[in-house]
């Protein structure tokens, strides 16, 4: 009989590539993995991976293993599921995967919800990048990833994860305080306007940095970028501080004071933000609350806030 531990070590390899990279995934240590995945091979009785370059490649053997495999931990998932929803009390631990702007103006009101309402629920909330998250939360490295979509530009797709829109920004040039800058920036009128001025974007390879730098070449120029950050939050204080502009999502500024000009755009984009969790935990009634609750959230951010 297979055991089901180290049938998930050898799907974990199919999903991340090296021995090492499983064990930190799972807490493990690399030389416990190997010898799990050794076991494995000797009681199936067939080859079922073989190093290329840094890499471990699944044989055929391998693959179709994998392919039970992932059946198998879809059936367990429903399987809890169900457990729980004949139980009174919603419990148990939901992790979640979420991008800044989220975890500052949805999440919070969310969490305080939930601990009134299901006091016996464990929500863990770690800030991870929408790309990376939806990975990890179809690879099982979370159950909920509360993710976002520019305009023309799709999100990474991953078998078997559903779904659901949860709110959507407007997307705006965000400039410094008239008078309070440089007069170059009281100038700005249109996004083409500002073809001479810094801007900061996310590092390249970010969704945000793709759709700024394509919003800002059919306006006619290409963007000075000289500043780079991942955190939204210096993109507000350099332009604040009258040393940049940027294309800014609404969430970043939510429920707070502004102390920054904000420049509607042509056709009034705007950004979609949704949760995402794989199909198979989809009815467990943990999973259910965090996603009501981040809907209760966004809802409240009022009617100018749609997906």
């Amino acid at each position: 009989m297979l055991e089901m531990k180290r049938l998930r070590l050898l799907w974990e390899l199919h999903v991340r590539g090296t021995v090492a990279a499983v064990a930190e995934a799972l807490n493990y240590s690399p030389s416990a993995v190997s010898q799990q995945l050794g076991i494995l091979e000797r009681e199936t009785g067939v080859e079922l991976y073989r190093r290329s370059g840094r890499t471990l490649e699944l044989t055929p053997a391998g693959e179709a293993l994998v392919a039970e495999t992932e059946v198998l931990l879809a059936g367990l998932e429903r399987a809890e599921a169900a457990l729980h929803r004949v139980r009174d009390e919603v419990s148990g631990t939901v992790r979640v995967a979420a991008f800044q702007t989220a975890i500052l103006s949805i999440v919070p009101p969310a969490l305080h919800r939930l601990r009134e309402e299901h006091p016996d629920l464990r929500v863990e909330v770690v800030q991870f990048e929408p790309g990376a998250g939806l990975r990890e939360t179809w690879a099982r490295g979370f159950d909920l990833v509360v993710a976002e979509q520019y305009p023309g530009h799709s999100a990474a797709h991953f078998p078997g994860l559903d779904r659901r829109p949860l709110t959507g920004d407007p997307i705006q040039l965000g400039l410094p305080l008239t008078g309070t800058a440089d007069p170059a920036f009281d100038r700005i009128a249109t996004l083409a306007d500002a073809a001479e001025l810094p801007w900061v974007m996310e590092r390249p390879g970010a969704a945000s940095r793709h759709w700024a730098e394509q919003a800002c070449r059919s306006a006619g120029f290409e963007p000075d970028v000289r500043y780079e950050a991942a955190d939204l939050q210096v993109h507000v204080r350099l332009i604040e501080s009258g040393n940049a502009v940027a294309l800014l999502p609404g969430l970043v500024h939510s429920g707070v004071a502004t102390r920054m000009r904000l420049l509607d755009l042509p056709d009034a984009p705007r950004r979609t933000v949704f949760t995402a969790a794989r199909a198979s935990a989809g009815s467990h009634p943990a999973l259910t609350a965090v996603r009501e609750a981040l809907v209760h959230s966004a809802t409240a951010l009022g009617p100018d806030w749609t997906p």
